[in-house]
């Protein structure tokens, strides 16, 4: 149920660092009405049900990457993609991976402490970082990053980039999306998925970054809650309800 919320809000007078997250940034850019009312106000949007077979998928993918880490060896994905690069080994992989905590970058401009929990890092023979990340679905079409909802798993994997960047590590710009597609071409279920997986190649710009946080940050030292986005769902919601509502 939603409700407003006293805990995690921006407060304009404070000296603390607020973290904002990855996702939080991606609400930003969708919607800074949405934002306002969530990170200054207290009023988030509804939950949503927990995809519980994509995080299964996401785990076992760690694990099998994990074993290839450890030996220091190419899984047979990126040997069959073509891409020359090993699994990253770091002490703070298991950190960087940890929903709410992730890795970290204290923005100064803007006070902001941005945070982002990773799938997956590989590095290649330049010691670069190559930013992965595991996404799963089940459908006929060939998997790709065209559909325009997937511009969010784009700024996802930037932001990703960024902070690795500004963390002092070297970057490579193209990152890689490991998709594992359900396949519904059995003749039955007999208690197991099976999947096709595909590596996707993105080569990212986060030049973006560094403005949405100055933009956000505007937006939540003001005073007044922005005007709806004409786009947004949530809004669209709001509005035609309250058309109704005594």
């Amino acid at each position: 149920m939603t409700k407003t919320r006293i805990r995690n809000l921006f407060d304009p007078a404070a000296k603390t660092p607020f973290k904002l997250s990855r996702s939080k940034i991606e609400n930003f850019t969708r919607c800074a009405r949405c934002f306002y009312l969530d990170r200054r106000l207290g009023i988030g949007q509804p939950s949503m049900p927990p995809f519980n077979l994509n995080t299964a998928v996401d785990t076992l993918f760690k694990k099998e990457f994990d074993i290839h880490r450890a030996a220091g060896k190419a899984h047979p994905l990126m040997e069959k993609y073509g891409v020359d690069a090993v699994p990253y080994a770091h002490e703070l992989l298991d950190e960087w991976r940890e929903n709410f905590k992730g890795i970290q970058y204290h923005h100064k401009p803007t006070n902001f402490l941005v945070t982002g929990a990773i799938d997956d890092l590989w590095v290649n023979p330049a010691g670069e970082l190559i930013v992965v990340d595991y996404k799963s679905t089940s459908k006929d079409a060939e998997i790709t990053l065209d559909d325009q909802w997937k511009d969010s798993y784009k700024r996802q994997m930037e932001i990703y980039q960024w902070l690795f960047r500004q963390s002092g590590f070297p970057v490579a710009n193209t990152g890689y999306f490991v998709y594992a597609n359900g396949r519904t071409d059995r003749k039955a279920f007999d208690g197991k998925l099976e999947f096709d997986v595909t590596v996707l190649p993105y080569t990212g710009d986060d030049s973006w970054v560094e403005e949405a946080l100055d933009a956000a940050h505007d937006c939540l030292m003001s005073d007044d809650l922005p005007e709806p986005n004409s786009t947004c769902e949530y809004c669209h919601y709001r509005a035609e309800a309250a058309k109704v509502e005594i």
